[in-house]
């Protein structure tokens, strides 16, 4: 450990920074994979302290000072394959899908607009759904970029509580994940759609060839 060690950090800033936490890509030559998800998680439970204030540069600062003191923490010692690019750290596993369930939505009109600005960011298509007082997230697209949206979907301040107060998302639920198949359709955009009846949401799904999907999850959230 007498060396220096070279880091390569790559921060993601959701739209709604610094009131949710950035993504963060760690890599080096220097370091296995499973130490550089060490490195990240620490970046991030770091992050956490910072909350709502401007942090990147913090960050950096906070590593250059700690990382040799987590990389001789027992739980770094796992593992020998180099972590070297972004692309070590992800898997393509071609186009995934997604059923998200809301419980509310009381700060409605900006609560969409971060939606759709996530979809838009991490290359996301699909439907934000409302039918009554159901709310559905159906998103297509690669399935890291579907990880990313769940955490900036439970990190960021994205709604108001009963006092009027910013709150992050607790009544999210993943109805469905599953990969695409052939008689799946591909959605092209992503769209915000009301629906006037439980007919017309079934319509949708069956039109993307979801309807036992429908059945099996979405039923029983009008029952």
């Amino acid at each position: 450990m007498d060396a220096d060690i070279p880091l390569r950090l790559v921060f993601h800033l959701p739209v709604n920074y610094p009131s949710c936490l950035p993504g963060i890509v760690v890599n080096s030559e220097h370091l296995t994979r499973a130490e550089c998800e060490i490195v990240k998680e620490k970046l991030l439970e770091q992050a956490e302290t910072l909350f709502s204030e401007p942090m990147v540069h913090e960050l950096v600062l906070w590593i250059q000072q700690n990382l040799r003191h987590i990389l001789k923490r027992p739980e770094a010692g796992g593992g020998s394959e180099k972590c070297t690019s972004a692309a070590s750290t992800t898997v393509d596993d071609g186009l995934w899908m997604t059923l998200l369930h809301l419980d509310h939505m009381r700060a409605k009109t900006k609560y969409v607009k971060s939606v759709e600005k996530w979809a838009s960011d991490l290359r996301l298509t699909g439907r934000l759904m409302f039918m009554g007082k159901v709310i559905l997230i159906l998103l297509q697209g690669d399935r890291n970029n579907i990880k990313e949206y769940l955490i900036l979907q439970k990190t960021c301040k994205v709604d108001v509580d009963s006092s009027g107060k910013k709150c992050k998302e607790k009544m999210i639920s993943v109805l469905f994940e599953t990969k695409v198949q052939t008689e799946h359709k591909r959605f092209l955009a992503f769209e915000v759609k009301e629906y006037s009846s439980l007919d017309e949401l079934q319509k949708e799904f069956e039109t993307a060839g979801l309807k036992k999907l429908f059945s099996e999850f979405v039923l029983r959230l009008v029952k």
